[in-house]
């Protein structure tokens, strides 16, 4: 059984580009085999700020879109996020969604794909792996960078060139390694629930 791929498009923000390059990352992903991959949009689970009363550690969700997103999250394997730079930083619905939950995250490979003009989103991406490392998420360290990302841009479609497949495959190849190497701790914490 192929683990399972979250690719997520982290922001929400009217107009955003992000679903055009989710789903362009979310296809190259699914053509490589090495993933039963998904396409996920954090726009759709509406998670409004932080709003639950015990802390994400004891799983007491009150809320029904903390449990869909808790679901969402626990069946996945590893994620690639999809995501763009505002102001040296990740949208603030990525960093609301990874504090909404804690052990779902754990002994998962985490992938970048950050977008942005010159800097590729490439200080978003750094405080990411940050983020995701503290809630024992493996981020690696290949990843895929797209540099004044609106001239890649076509009809609503994001047109990926070369480096951007080469990149994609190398982060691809990596993550499938941890996602095998870390299943026995996933396993783990499935039968300590």
């Amino acid at each position: 059984m192929l683990p399972k791929l979250h690719t997520v498009i982290a922001s929400t923000r009217p107009g955003r580009i992000g679903p055009a390059i989710g789903r362009w990352f979310h296809e190259f992903a699914d053509s490589q085999g090495k993933f039963d991959a998904r396409l996920v949009d954090l726009a759709e689970f509406q998670l409004p700020v932080y709003d639950e009363p015990h802390h994400p550690m004891r799983r007491q969700y009150e809320h029904e879109h903390t449990r869909r997103w808790s679901a969402s999250v626990g069946e996945a394997d590893a994620f690639v996020f999809v995501l763009p730079e505002y102001n040296y930083s990740p949208p603030p619905a990525f960093v609301n969604a990874i504090d909404y939950l804690f052990w779902e995250w754990q002994y998962k490979p985490v992938g970048l794909v950050s977008y942005g003009g010159v800097s590729a989103g490439l200080r978003a991406a750094q405080q990411a792996r940050l983020m995701t490392s503290t809630l024992k998420m493996m981020p690696v360290p290949e990843g895929v960078a797209l540099p004044n990302v609106f001239q890649q841009l076509a009809d609503g479609k994001f047109v990926a060139n070369e480096l951007n497949t080469q990149g994609a495959a190398a982060m691809l190849n990596e993550m499938h390694k941890w996602s095998l190497a870390l299943a026995p701790l996933r396993e783990g914490l499935k039968q300590a629930a």
